[in-house]
């Protein structure tokens, strides 16, 4: 008889619902659900899925990410390893650390590296994947390495230049690899100064972003100005900003489409803060792919420019799966 995961992964659990595991609330039921509380554990239940054949996927802070309705016919591993250490100007962080306790934590020691990331949400582990950024600053910019398994499930080490980094990504999203923790460089500066950026940070997402709704961050990334078309640059030559090289903020060009407030079932294009589609309660993400799509093909039509989604997508189909001529009301 060929042996059953769950007789294999103490702790395992079946049918799980994914929604309370993001920050979007939205999301079916995972076939397979293990808290990873260690290196070992997560390792051991990888290769388990892999030997059985089972589909998998690493689960972080949940933010950034959008499930699908119909869930995971595969394992979710939920990485809650959260080992960090400082010593001098080293942070030494496992993937499942909280990127706002790292914010803190280092604030307080007087290291600066971090504050621009003040009201970030995710874990180091995401960061480090999409190479987050926030405020002109990049997590790229404090890397010293990297630590994360490659396909073959193979522990690897990477330097900063192997790592990759560019705009919102790293070789670690591109190539699907899990990364497992980070040593990053930090500096010494002044206690108050760094933790009031960070504050002011925390305090501006209080203020310009619907944090009274369940989101999942960003939906589309900013726009490289090399990338738009002549015309799309004069009309919003009013708008550009280095973040951190010359972008069309996203928010902007939505705004100027008249979407803002446009709703699909319980998903809302939000009113404060339109590059975020905010999760009225009950929302499907049937409904939430749909206004993006809607967005996307709106935003083409008006101004020529190409939306790529920041928002990672997990489930059958896909993003852009689903028909853009689909009447929205």
């Amino acid at each position: 008889m060929t042996p059953r995961i769950s007789d294999l992964l103490p702790g395992l659990k079946k049918n799980v619902l994914l929604a309370p595991y993001t920050t979007f609330k939205v999301g079916g039921k995972a076939k397979y659900f293990y808290q990873a509380k260690t290196k070992e554990n997560l390792i051991r239940s990888l290769k388990l899925a892999k030997k059985l054949k089972i589909p998998f996927f690493v689960l972080g802070g949940g933010s950034n990410l959008l499930i699908s309705d119909k869930g995971f016919e595969g394992l979710i591993i939920k990485n809650d390893i959260g080992n960090y250490k400082i010593s001098g100007n080293k942070l030494y962080a496992e993937a499942g650390v909280s990127f706002p306790t790292l914010v803190k934590e280092t604030g307080k020691k007087g290291l600066s590296g971090l504050e621009w990331a003040g009201g970030l949400p995710g874990t180091i582990g995401g960061a480090v994947l999409g190479n987050a950024g926030a405020f002109g600053g990049e997590t790229k910019d404090t890397v010293f390495s990297a630590q994360a398994l490659d396909t073959n499930l193979k522990l690897r080490n990477f330097t900063k230049q192997q790592c990759k980094f560019s705009y919102r990504s790293s070789i670690f999203k591109r190539k699907g690899w899990i990364v497992m923790s980070v040593i990053m460089n930090l500096k010494k500066g002044n206690k108050k100064d760094i933790q009031e950026i960070a504050a002011h940070h925390i305090q501006y997402r209080k203020d310009r972003n619907p944090m009274e709704y369940p989101n999942a961050g960003s939906i589309f990334k900013n726009c490289d100005l090399k990338n738009v078309s002549k015309k799309a640059r004069r009309i919003f030559k009013d708008v550009v900003k280095v973040d951190p090289f010359p972008v069309i903020p996203t928010a902007a060009i939505i705004a100027r489409t008249g979407l803002m407030g446009k709703k699909i079932g319980k998903a809302q294009i939000s009113e404060k803060h339109p590059n975020f589609i905010v999760n009225l309660g009950g929302a499907k993400a049937r409904d939430i792919i749909r206004l993006m799509n809607f967005v996307k093909k709106t935003v083409k039509e008006k101004f020529g420019i190409d939306l790529e989604s920041e928002v990672r997508y997990l489930g059958p189909g896909g993003l852009d799966k689903l028909s853009l001529n689909e009447r929205i009301n």
